[in-house]
């Protein structure tokens, strides 16, 4: 698996970029609070800079201080274990906390290799700008194009621009990559001024797997196709012309 493209050249196309994993499961995890406060003590040792804990509607995390532009976190739900890492000085550093997850997280919260129901690995792209999202993705992404013609840009205005595409990278259908591209934090919900322009890569294995072992085959696999997706893909095709567009804008 290739280290390359760096992160740095990644951050310096957008306002923040970003390495999420999702590890999802089919039963719900522990709730008792011996294992995991057991687990969160062991990554806050290893990677000093998580030290909030804190506690929200349906999860418990564990982050670093936020005023920091390099941010990192590790989040706790009933069926799932994320983490992420913002602004990562290299692609390295985001991949050793997603890494040391999946190798101490079976142990603490008694996960067994026939409850894992996926294991994902995002890369995210962020783009602050005070101007029309909807606008901006439209004038990127469509306007030399046969959708084009749907809008009368005179008389319409553009409210919900966020195309997603799907496909699959094996022939069993139990690899997958997204394309995405968001203009608020859900579909349904409406822009506000402060939300960022998204683009988002996931890749997601689906299936159990034989041995707890296999969890860092999985994730070195997502690696590499994230990081090709991201450099042959990604970042010509969705990243360069959103950026492009924006900085278009008188």
């Amino acid at each position: 698996m290739s280290a390359e493209p760096a992160a740095p050249n990644f951050s310096a196309l957008c306002s923040d970029f970003y390495v999420n994993q999702k590890l999802g499961l089919k039963l719900d995890l522990p709730d008792r609070r011996e294992p995991v406060l057991d687990m969160f003590d062991r990554l806050r040792r290893e990677f000093p800079k998580l030290d909030r804990f804190r506690r929200f509607d349906g999860e418990i995390a564990l982050e670093s201080t936020e005023t920091e532009r390099e941010f990192a976190w590790v989040a706790m739900r009933q069926t799932s274990l994320r983490s992420g890492a913002v602004n990562p000085g290299s692609l390295e550093e985001a991949y050793a906390l997603h890494k040391r997850i999946l190798e101490v997280s079976p142990y603490f919260l008694s996960i067994s290799p026939i409850d894992v129901d996926h294991l994902e690995l995002i890369f995210g792209f962020d783009f602050e700008t005070d101007e029309p999202r909807d606008e901006i993705i439209f004038d990127a992404l469509y306007a030399d194009s046969p959708l084009a013609d749907l809008i009368d840009r005179q008389q319409d205005t553009l409210i919900d621009v966020q195309p997603a595409i799907g496909v699959s990278l094996s022939l069993s259908g139990d690899l997958q990559a997204s394309f995405e591209v968001r203009s608020r934090p859900r579909p349904d919900m409406p822009a506000t001024e402060s939300d960022p322009i998204s683009v988002f890569l996931t890749v997601r294995k689906t299936g159990g797997i034989r041995a707890l072992e296999d969890l860092g085959t999985v994730f070195a696999s997502l690696c590499g196709h994230a990081e090709r997706l991201a450099e042959h893909r990604v970042i010509p095709h969705l990243v360069v012309p959103i950026r492009n567009a924006i900085l278009a804008r008188p």
